[in-house]
């Protein structure tokens, strides 16, 4: 089968294992360690990844959805599972059914998991989320006591954890907001426990702040891109350095590759693609990539990012297309119909990663990784 794709993504278990141990060297066994494999564990293969890091003793799974939830269950993983997105009204009772853990903060779940609990006779442990200055989903700090309490009345609910999330500390350098949103969710805490029972688990770590602030109250972990090979950021590599403390050694994991669907000599002066948008200026040689911007490969990078051929960098000519682009290899000998060139990863001494192209492209690695078409088959090297 391997033979017959004209495009995969690889996935190095070495890499994968080499960051989660880099992670719990840092986070510590009194920590839980929570790998997040949303977003099909940012376009690396959600049961690939999952399946390597339960093998490697993570403690908890972070997901999107239910139905990411339900898939790894039905892949046999047996560790605990947060939903980290919102959980529809119509998926609660697959939820329960699944004993996955849900982050709440709307007091419509609440009511329809309490009636899910009585009939189910079910314990149902719930994380509140906080909101501590991002705007995005979260429990207004002043309203937390209340709607925690309206949680503890209910026969069946537990109030498992609470969470929130930064909004930027992976975009600077200085840190007062993230700080400010640290405060509030400490006070948050205080306040909630002084009036009532204590919450078992208290996170609110993305890959950045487990990096840089390693605060004692947080006792769960959450890990995302640091887990795939990428910092979240140069300035949280700088701020690393900036704090003197030793930088993670991270190794990216997944490699982009595929097969020369055509050779094609062009004349000079030749246009190539879609809207004209590159001439020629020699006799030119061109590969014909089958990859396009549905399988992910962003339109931005027309005329702007190289691939790997015979470890040697061949820019891309023209526009991509859905299926399609074109790459120059007229300096590079030797170069036959199928041979195996990369999108991103290593060849030899060249690499192209996904922070370069997402420079070119106006966004972030992040979106480079997760946005590869989840249709690619993902294969553990």
């Amino acid at each position: 089968m391997a033979g017959a794709l004209v495009e995969r993504v690889e996935i190095s278990r070495s890499a994968l294992v080499r960051n989660i141990r880099e992670f719990r060297r840092l986070i510590g066994r009194k920590r839980k360690f929570l790998a997040v494999v949303k977003a099909n564990a940012y376009g690396h293969g959600l049961l690939e990844v999952a399946g390597v890091a339960v093998s490697e003793g993570v403690d908890w799974l972070g997901v999107n959805s239910v139905d990411e939830g339900a898939a790894l269950r039905d892949a046999g993983i047996e560790v605990p599972i947060l939903v980290l997105g919102y959980a529809p009204l119509a998926g609660l009772e697959e939820a329960v059914a699944r004993d996955l853990r849900l982050t709440v903060y709307n007091r419509e779940t609440v009511k329809r998991l309490a009636a899910l609990a009585v009939r189910l006779r079910k314990n149902i442990r719930l994380h509140v989320k906080v909101e501590t200055g991002t705007w995005r989903q979260g429990v207004d700090p002043k309203d937390l006591g209340a709607f925690v309490r309206d949680i503890r009345k209910r026969p069946g609910l537990v109030v498992e954890g609470l969470s929130s999330h930064f909004a930027n500390i992976e975009d600077t350098t200085k840190h007062d907001y993230p700080r400010r949103q640290l405060e509030v969710y400490r006070s948050a805490c205080r306040e909630l426990e002084a009036g009532g029972p204590r919450v078992p688990l208290k996170h609110m770590s993305c890959t950045a702040s487990t990096i840089l602030f390693p605060e004692p109250e947080f006792n769960l972990a959450r890990v995302g891109i640091g887990l795939y090979g990428l910092w979240p950021s140069k300035e949280t590599y700088l701020s690393c350095l900036l704090d003197k403390k030793e930088p993670l050694s991270l190794e990216p994991v997944l490699s982009w590759k595929a097969r020369i669907a055509q050779i094609k000599r062009v004349p000079a002066g030749a246009y190539i693609g879609y809207g004209c948008t590159y001439r020629t200026s020699r006799p030119t040689v061109l590969a014909v990539v089958p990859v396009g911007y549905f399988d992910g490969y962003d339109r931005g990078l027309s005329n702007a990012a190289h691939i790997l051929v015979k470890g040697r960098r061949a820019p891309v000519r023209g526009r991509v297309a859905m299926d399609f682009f074109m790459a120059d290899i007229t300096d590079i000998p030797g170069v036959k119909l199928e041979d195996e060139l990369t999108l991103l990863g290593a060849d030899g001494r060249e690499r192209i990663a996904a922070e370069d192209l997402a420079s070119l492209a106006g966004t972030i690695g992040y979106e480079i990784l997760a946005r590869i078409n989840p249709l690619i088959p993902r294969v553990i090297v």
